[in-house]
């Protein structure tokens, strides 16, 4: 059963859920749908040791933690390996 929601979406929101949306249903399609959502989980609230009071993950946006760097480290290599594919 699905679910009607109503909200406004950037462009760029909208291409994402297009995009998903789009993938047929596959192990493959199960496999991406988790790691998106575990993914936009940990870039929402990283935990990182430098987290503020007020919940904000650092004090400044130019400052990464080493969690953060790790990730995106990870989402870079990811990114190379899928164009030599």
């Amino acid at each position: 059963m699905m679910n009607a929601v109503e909200t406004t979406l950037s462009a760029e929101e909208w291409g994402l859920v297009s995009s998903l949306r789009e993938v047929p249903d596959s192990p493959l399609r199960g496999r991406l749908m988790a790691f998106v959502s575990e993914l936009v989980t940990f870039a929402r609230e990283p935990n990182c040791w430098r987290m503020q009071a007020d919940g904000a993950p650092c004090a400044t946006a130019n400052v990464a933690c080493d969690q953060c760097q790790k990730l995106m480290s990870l989402v870079e290599g990811l990114r190379a390996r899928m164009r030599q594919v």
